[in-house]
């Protein structure tokens, strides 16, 4: 493993780093000399991350939409690690991609709760703890492209995902002055199993043709294009970026 300075000395909670985009910014996050904190409700997915590299990452079980979660994982933090540098709420889900009425109240809630509350926990347990600590922090929330181009049949998701994009702004606005620094990335869909929950369609060669096709670099995105984003949101490179949007989607939403 390739082993990089760019968070040397820094210590980082990821959330919903069991799979997908979480599992590779905590993987890339780890690589450049950062300490850690991988969280997941798949413990079994976590464990595995965590076990990739288990001098740098170590794994904690944590339901985002729980307060006391939040409060268990930032314990760990200051206990094992003695500070916070970075948070990256990248727990999310969605409902698969159906006419608007037929959403369910279960669905709608599950996905407000886990896409929105979830920051909203965030905010209230770990600001006060980055702005005790002094240094500032950054603060990285996982977005989509539908936040600001929603299409139909994921409207409640894009919705809670305009949400996470408009409370950035608000929280960045706000903890600026504590040099807390809060962005978010907006990534197109990738192919990490959820392309026929996002388009409705079939995962069939001829559909992902037919999506790349509007998309201007050829391809859907890859989990460390998003970790690379956030590598550099977190770093020292991106000290004076703050309530910015991050858009990766190779050109799709020009």
């Amino acid at each position: 493993m390739s082993q990089g300075t760019r968070l040397q000395g820094k210590v980082a909670i990821v959330t919903g780093g069991g799979s997908g985009f979480g599992a590779a910014i905590a993987r890339r996050f780890g690589e450049e000399g950062a300490k850690v904190i991988v969280t997941d409700i798949n413990v079994e997915g976590g464990e595995g991350v965590a076990a990739l590299n288990p001098s740098n990452l170590i794994f904690q079980r944590m339901d985002v939409t729980q307060e006391d979660d939040w409060k268990a994982v930032l314990e760990l933090a200051f206990s094992k690690f003695g500070r916070l540098d970075a948070l990256v709420n990248n727990a999310g889900t969605t409902y698969r991609n159906k006419p608007t009425a037929e959403v369910t109240d279960a669905e709608w809630e599950r996905v407000f709760n886990v896409n929105v509350k979830s920051i909203y926990l965030a905010t209230k347990t770990v600001m006060p703890r980055f702005i005790e600590q002094g240094s500032g922090g950054s603060v990285i929330n996982i977005s989509s492209t539908g936040a600001s181009r929603p299409r139909p049949g994921l409207v409640w998701y894009n919705a809670s995902k305009g949400a996470v994009s408009n409370a950035t702004k608000g929280l960045a606005a706000e903890y600026g002055p504590h040099n807390i620094r809060v962005n978010s990335v907006a990534p197109l869909l990738s192919g990490t199993g959820l392309f026929s929950m996002f388009t409705g369609m079939e995962d069939t060669p001829e559909n992902r043709e037919k999506f790349i096709g509007n998309v201007p670099l050829g391809r859907l995105t890859e989990a460390d294009d998003i970790a690379n984003m956030c590598l550099y949101l977190a770093s020292d490179e991106g000290r004076f970026i703050n309530g910015t949007e991050m858009v990766v989607d190779g050109g799709k939403c020009v």
